[in-house]
């Protein structure tokens, strides 16, 4: 018998979204994560705010819809609050019940220095890493360092000498002047970003060039968790100096291994991981001249393993750049910049400890 179609709907719902969302749906066992975490993060949250006055948004609410926002690729954290209001699994991850006004998308904007300052995205970072150690799936002794660049939100038009005066559009378009650089050498040494001027040119062996970030992590080897998560200017140096920074911050005096691609086969970092008590399983770069690897390294059978591992940093950076939003930063100043990627890194550990824990 053919159903009827029902104009009307009902006035009341008896039916939370709790009850909504399946018992097997990927998200829960990502909120259960998130809410412990968020947890031990309380007596932080008390100091970030005033004990008087009107209250403000939950700041576990802003940081479980910025989660969110990662997660599903969300571009603008206006589509994220459009999406708040009618989405019943988004509603339910953030805390909001089905009669809940959602905050205006400026509340992100507002609040964005608070969480900065108090570093919110380092101590969420950490306390996902604190979930993992517990559930052992952190090696202490291997690990595999790389770095990427990350696209800054301003463009070559933006890029103009130093203290020289900006002039007006000649074609009479403000939005998108037409500029003429051609047959100018230009350098971060000369000239900067009026857009971004934290922003550096850089660009990858055989790629164009383009105002940057760059980017590391410090990943361990038996899961490919991030362990550690920076973002720097992009310098010819950064990921070497970075790299050696992160390493040195690893707890106890115990040997650890170090995988690293061709870029870090050079005799001061080695030099330098020697000193940390590191073994350097960094690839050999042999073109055009030798390299600081010998066989004292490239003969254990642990190197092999260590190169074959240390591709699994690609993963973080590809999962970072086309589900996360580090393809390209919405945002300007490195210090934003670093506090997004930091939570793009939890984020990543959060999906990749889901995934073992259903593997098991």
């Amino acid at each position: 018998m053919r159903g009827h179609e029902e104009g009307q709907s009902a006035m009341f719902s008896y039916v939370s979204p709790e009850q909504r969302v399946p018992t097997d749906h990927p998200l829960r066992p990502i909120r259960t994560m998130v809410d412990e975490a968020l947890k031990q993060l309380s007596p932080r949250f008390d100091a970030m705010y005033a004990r008087t006055g009107r209250p403000s948004i939950a700041p576990e609410r802003l940081l479980r819809a910025l989660l969110l926002q990662i997660l599903y690729t969300i571009r603008s954290e206006r589509m994220l609050v459009e999406q708040l209001d009618y989405n019943l699994l988004f509603r339910w991850f953030v805390g909001l019940s089905m009669d809940e006004t959602v905050w205006d998308a400026t509340t992100f904007t507002k609040n964005r220095d608070r969480l900065l300052e108090s570093d919110v995205a380092q101590a969420f970072f950490e306390r996902v890493l604190d979930q993992a150690r517990y559930r052992c799936l952190l090696s202490n002794d291997h690990f595999t360092v790389d770095g990427t660049l990350i696209n800054a939100w301003a463009g070559h038009k933006s890029f103009r000498k130093k203290g020289e005066p900006r002039k007006g559009p000649s074609d009479g378009d403000p939005g998108n002047p037409t500029v003429d650089f051609r047959g100018e050498k230009r350098s971060n040494e000369t000239h900067e970003s009026t857009t971004d001027p934290e922003a550096r040119l850089a660009r990858k062996k055989g790629k164009e060039s383009a105002l940057s970030y760059q980017g590391h992590v410090l990943m361990e080897n038996r899961n490919g968790l991030v362990v550690r998560a920076r973002l720097t200017q992009a310098t010819g140096t950064a990921e070497r100096e970075t790299a050696v920074e992160m390493i040195a911050e690893l707890k106890g005096n115990h040997r650890v291994t170090v995988g690293a691609d061709k870029g870090y086969d050079t005799r001061e970092f080695i030099d330098c991981l020697r000193e940390l008590n590191a073994t350097p399983h960094v690839a050999c770069n042999t073109s055009g001249r030798s390299s600081a690897i010998d066989g004292r390294t490239v003969r254990h059978e642990g190197y092999t393993l260590s190169q074959r591992c240390r591709k699994r940093v690609e993963e973080i950076f590809g999962w970072m750049k086309t589900i996360g939003p580090m393809r390209q930063t919405r945002f300007r100043g490195r210090r934003r910049v670093d506090w997004m990627f930091v939570l793009s890194a939890a984020a990543y550990n959060l999906v990749r400890m889901r995934n073992l824990a259903m593997a098991t």
